[in-house]
């Protein structure tokens, strides 16, 4: 294989990128990335930097020495149109065609928005750096009342930085008890009592019907008929994976790019990592998986068929209300869980799940040594993928 070409300059891309120099690779790579900027880490965008105590070179995820260090070509700011891997070649927006023998598609997910945003000032999602400036210049413009659609992690987390901002905050989710299909009834309302111990109001089983105002958003209307005023409304009511392009690519598109647990798609030479990922029916949308699932894609990619296949259990955390949340494992209905250490009312404690007498997930709230050894004995620990970076 004599190039690469990595459709995705995010974590995914960037970690794709360095698994392919670190496994050997030493043909000509290209990255190729939607966003102007040089990889940068999301997961501070709803925190640090919307509260302003880190700034946009705190967010870099690489030196540029280290970028300099891979010697890929950037193709920053542009997006690709078409993919033909039976020719080799991504298309760009711009008319360019690359020829490549191999491709990693790492182009993650847009966020879903509510009909009529884009009409509306003061209206927000955060998934980019852009993103989270606009929404920061917003937040500090006076004391705006916000309204945050969504209560997974993102609005959570989006919800929390607001409050200490001092501003006046409600969260309105649909579901009747969000993060109730992944923690289960009792552990996810022990987190959501976070909002309540900091003054945020939570409505739940209510969804969002229409905004309000003219030019600039004012409220919200909820389908139980209330009004809420807003001069911010932020959306957090999750994603869809960025496949459209790929329409007509003959790969096969479904929630995500379709591969196996390998990360490898109906053609060998084209895997998918990172949040368009659908691994066997699974997308993960997490930073720890954008961060090391790249490495078994590559090594597939690399082999010319799928030779590793990831078998980590799922990871990821929330910093919410100066309380780290953490969650790895899966989960089903009936499990049993067990608090192994701390009390929940005391939002510091350590929840493990358990199935036929196994341990399959664990929970923690300010835990973090104690949830890191249960992790570790999670059943589903990640293959190591062993390489010999060329000379």
């Amino acid at each position: 294989m004599r190039s690469v070409a990595v459709i995705g300059g995010a974590l995914a891309g960037l970690s794709a990128a360095r698994a392919l120099r670190d496994q050997g690779f030493q043909g000509r790579l290209t990255v190729i990335g939607a966003e102007p900027h040089q990889p940068y880490d999301r997961p501070p965008l709803s925190k640090n930097f919307l509260l302003g105590t880190i700034g946009t070179a705190d967010l870099a995820l690489a030196e540029e020495s280290d970028l300099a260090e891979l010697e890929a070509e950037w193709l920053l700011g542009q997006s690709a149109s078409h993919l033909s891997p039976g020719l080799g070649s991504v298309e760009l927006a711009d008319g360019r065609r690359l020829r490549c023998d191999g491709v990693v598609l790492a182009t993650g997910a847009t966020p879903r928005s509510l009909p009529g945003a884009e009409f509306l000032a003061g209206v927000h999602v955060l998934r980019t750096l852009d993103d989270a400036i606009g929404l920061r210049a917003d937040l500090v413009e006076g004391s705006p009342r916000v309204v945050v659609v969504g209560a997974g992690f993102i609005g959570a987390e989006v919800a929390a930085t607001c409050a200490a901002l001092g501003l006046h905050v409600t969260i309105v989710e649909a579901a009747p008890l969000p993060l109730a299909p992944v923690l289960g009834r009792e552990m996810a309302a022990h987190c959501l009592g976070l909002h309540a111990d900091h003054g945020v109001r939570l409505i739940c089983g209510a969804g969002v019907t229409a905004l309000l105002g003219q030019g600039r958003v004012t409220g919200v209307e909820l389908s139980d008929g209330r009004r809420l005023q807003a001069d911010v409304v932020v959306v957090g009511i999750g994603v869809r994976p960025n496949t459209g392009w790929l329409a007509g690519s003959g790969l096969d598109l479904d929630n995500g790019v379709s591969c196996d647990a390998g990360g490898v798609t109906r053609v060998p030479t084209v895997v998918a990592v990172g949040d368009v990922a659908n691994l066997g029916g699974r997308r993960v949308e997490h930073w720890t998986n954008a961060a090391e699932q790249p490495a078994v894609a590559v090594a597939n990619l690399l082999a010319g068929r799928t030779v590793h296949t990831g078998r980590a259990a799922p990871y990821f955390w929330s910093d919410q209300y100066g309380v780290r949340i953490q969650f790895a494992g899966h989960t089903r209905p009936g499990d049993q869980v067990r608090i192994a250490e701390g009390e929940p009312g005391s939002r510091s404690f350590l929840a493990i799940y358990e199935r036929d007498g196994q341990a399959v997930a664990a929970l923690a709230l300010n835990r973090a040594k104690p949830f890191t050894r249960v992790r570790r004995s999670l059943s589903g620990l990640p293959e190591v993928v062993s390489v010999t970076r060329g000379s």
